[in-house]
């Protein structure tokens, strides 16, 4: 994938999990699994990312600007490599 395409990746059209970086600014999804090393998944799970958590990522420069528990984050690139999320089905009634 081209650089540009990454913050146009909809998970929806990908069964997959995907990393949080690829996943588009708006865009609600869920927490499906973390990976890397166990001592950075533990810390992420006292951050509140943990499985099935829905989050929203709410800008990505250098760093990513997420929407948590009625709460923002800001993580580094590197860390929401670790986070594989999944998109929210959304109801369209």
């Amino acid at each position: 994938m081209k650089q540009d395409s990454l913050s146009e990746f909809n998970p929806l059209s990908n069964p997959f999990s995907v990393s949080l970086n690829d996943v588009a600014i708006g865009l609600p999804v869920r927490v499906k699994e973390l990976c890397g090393d166990p001592a950075v998944c533990q810390r992420l799970r006292e951050m509140g990312f943990c499985e099935y958590a829905e989050i929203c990522k709410v800008a990505q420069s250098e760093a990513l600007i997420c929407r948590l528990h009625k709460g923002k984050i800001v993580l580094s690139k590197r860390l929401a490599e670790n986070i594989l999320v999944e998109a929210i089905a959304q109801d369209r009634n």
